[in-house]
């Protein structure tokens, strides 16, 4: 795992828990490659895995059964790639995620798929926040929020992905769920 430093602060037993993990990706991206793969692991490993092709009914508001998804998840892992920042979605999952972590001790692990955490860090190359993209506060949250999720120990995806995968698929449960 790459980068410095770790979620601390215990975790807020009393909230209802869905999931185990809540994915945030670019579906453009990775949404038929590392992140199905992603999924398949953990399902494997027997956590119940929000993915919002699968878990959202027909008919269902997307933005409110998201929010709820990231709330009732005990832990998050944004696979951070490319076009991540372009997405206002991605933005505002990520900004929710990591208040989550402040709160409750929601457990995070970024994936740098393919990109350099300073990029993240500094709001560089594709992580460019443009301030035509959201109100001002918007764009202040999602800077901040791309800085502190860079700062977050992580993988920086740069072996195979099976590897990867094994890597992801270990910590997770044996660091987060003990399973």
């Amino acid at each position: 795992m790459a980068s410095t430093s770790t979620s601390t602060s215990p975790p807020n037993h009393s909230r209802t828990v869905r999931f185990e993990v809540f994915l945030s990706f670019r579906g453009e991206d990775t949404r038929h490659a590392f992140t199905d793969h992603l999924y398949h692991a953990l399902l494997r490993a027997g956590l119940h895995t929000f993915r919002d092709n699968d878990e959202i009914d027909r008919g269902q508001e997307l933005k409110p059964e998201i929010e709820a998804a990231i709330i009732e998840s005990r832990a998050s892992i944004i696979v951070l790639s490319k076009n991540y920042a372009n997405s206002r979605w991605c933005l505002n999952e990520l900004w929710l995620i990591l208040e989550q972590r402040k709160k409750c001790g929601h457990f995070v692990l970024p994936i740098f798929y393919h990109v350099d955490p300073s990029d993240v860090r500094n709001q560089t190359g594709s992580f460019v926040i443009e301030e035509s993209k959201g109100t001002v506060d918007d764009v202040r949250r999602w800077k901040e929020a791309l800085t502190k999720v860079a700062n977050l120990t992580g993988e920086v995806l740069s072996r195979s992905v099976i590897v990867a995968l094994q890597m992801i698929k270990s910590y997770v449960t044996t660091k987060w769920f003990n399973v």
